[in-house]
């Protein structure tokens, strides 16, 4: 799947995404401070800790940095869920080990998560239909997965129902992230796993 077109000057690609990493996670808390509007490219680049010259070698304006905000999302979870999928036979197991991937990667960019859909509005009319995609492109890998059970007649689900459980998964997974002031007084991220995990099973016709 195609990511956006960032343009970098800079050829060497393993060094322009150490750079971008580090742009990535100086943006992030700029934008939870002040917003996106009010974080200038300046500040961005000495939160990462590189001049301004240096930062346009490897984006050309701020929305760029959303778009890598997004993709590093995106591609987290499309690693995590590919071991899952990577399994001799999909199954069960392999639904159960994805769901629990999945929300570790909430975890861990739970940051990352919030501040991509509070300012995905700062982003043109044009770009914003990138992001969405995204987030649908996400939730079809939860469907292949889902679909894929259903083909080794583990469980017994409609094309309809498939596509509402993965939809569901993947808010689940948002919200330990969105309500995660209340959520990590009640549970750890494990047990938490397990009870979502535990409530969509139970809504599937198994396979005895």
């Amino acid at each position: 799947m195609a990511k956006h077109n960032v343009h970098a000057s800079v050829k060497n690609e393993k060094l322009v995404a150490i750079r971008r990493e580090q742009m990535i996670k100086g943006a992030v808390q700029l934008f939870k401070q002040k917003g996106f509007h009010r974080t200038t490219t300046r500040e961005i680049a000495k939160a990462a800790g590189f001049s301004i010259g240096t930062l346009y070698e490897y984006i050309r304006t701020k929305d760029d940095v959303l778009y890598l905000v997004c993709d590093s999302i995106y591609e987290n979870v499309k690693m995590r869920l590919e071991q899952a999928l990577s399994m001799e036979k999909v199954s069960v197991g392999s639904l159960r080990l994805a769901i629990a991937n999945y929300f570790k990667v909430m975890d861990e960019l739970q940051e990352e998560v919030l501040i991509m859909y509070q300012e995905v509005s700062s982003l043109s009319k044009e770009s914003v239909p990138y992001v969405l995609k995204k987030e649908l492109e996400m939730v079809e890998l939860f469907e292949d997965i889902l679909h894929q059970c259903v083909e080794n007649e583990e469980i017994v689900l409609t094309s309809e129902e498939i596509g509402v459980i993965a939809h569901n998964i993947f808010v689940q997974g948002q919200m330990w992230g969105f309500r995660r002031w209340v959520m990590q007084k009640l549970y750890t991220l494990e047990e938490y796993t397990e009870l979502q995990t535990n409530y969509l099973l139970h809504g599937m016709h198994m396979k005895k």
